[in-house]
């Protein structure tokens, strides 16, 4: 059997578009390809963005920021020194870009000026972490990327 030209364009064409269904159905239902860019909620989110402003030029404005660092017990987190830790309040987010199973928020109570999220918590990979934190009625947000 003799196959033309005419017939040989369109079973390219059906070949190409099979395959390119393939791999879209496919990254569509593998779980190991879900990546979930977008955090839930995020209409709510933007709507308090003018209070996130203020509360990151509170923070921007201190003399002495919040500071992160690791160590071999993890995460650590330290709050400005002039500052009554009894008196600090909020939460720490961690966020993970690439999976929001992830993602965990721990609230803050403090019996120093430092506080350690532990190292089982946090897996290798980048983070965004955002401290929402609140002290003397003032509200203060810290926001950082950082790979652990």
């Amino acid at each position: 059997m003799k196959i033309n030209w005419g017939t040989a364009i369109v079973l390219v064409f059906i070949g190409f578009i099979s395959f390119i269904l393939y791999f879209v159905v496919r990254m569509n239902t593998e779980k190991k390809y879900e990546h979930d860019l977008v955090t839930e909620g995020y209409y709510k989110k933007e709507l308090a963005f003018q209070n996130e402003i203020d509360a990151e030029k509170n923070s921007k404005n201190l003399e002495n920021n919040i500071l992160i660092h690791t160590t071999i017990e993890g995460l650590v987190i330290s709050f400005p020194k002039d500052k009554n830790s009894s008196d600090i309040s909020g939460m720490v987010s961690l966020y993970r870009p690439s999976n929001k199973k992830l993602d965990f928020e721990i609230p803050i109570s403090l019996s120093s000026s430092k506080m350690i999220i532990k190292d089982e918590n946090i897996i290798e990979g980048r983070w965004n972490i955002i401290i929402n934190w609140e002290y003397n009625d003032t509200s203060y947000l810290f926001k950082e990327s950082f790979t652990y």
